[in-house]
């Protein structure tokens, strides 16, 4: 039951943020307000761009439950991004980034055997 709503929780909240984040793309009021702070980090358009594609992409791979253990390695990073924009620049949604990293760590903790492959310390080519 924890397993599926973490994995619901990550899925809305970025399907959600990613399609957020289109709005601010294409200049229309996003409807979530954004922080300041981290748009300031955008000064590129292509990395919102990048950034918010994969945010929708790995939404709907973990709304849809397919390839879980991708979304999970591509979101990792982009949650820990989330968290240190907050606890370092941003307070304000330090309380959800938390929760992001709790929900991310645990799908991490339940999908721990589809990533072993790659701690391995002599990996071998196929």
């Amino acid at each position: 039951m924890a397993l599926h709503c973490s994995r619901i929780f990550l899925g809305v909240m970025f399907l959600v943020a990613g399609i957020n984040g289109y709005f601010v793309i294409f200049g229309w009021e996003p409807f979530i307000a954004t922080s300041p702070e981290a748009m300031a980090l955008f000064e590129f358009k292509y990395l919102l761009i990048t950034e918010k594609s994969l945010e929708i992409i790995c939404g709907i791979l973990l709304l849809s439950n397919r390839f879980v253990p991708l979304a999970i390695a591509i979101l990792a990073p982009i949650v820990t991004n989330i968290l240190l924009l907050h606890l370092f620049l941003d307070h304000s949604l330090l309380p959800l980034a938390v929760l992001l990293v709790l929900a991310i760590s645990y799908l991490l903790f339940s999908y721990r055997k589809n990533f072993t492959g790659i701690v391995e310390r002599k990996a071998n080519p196929s």
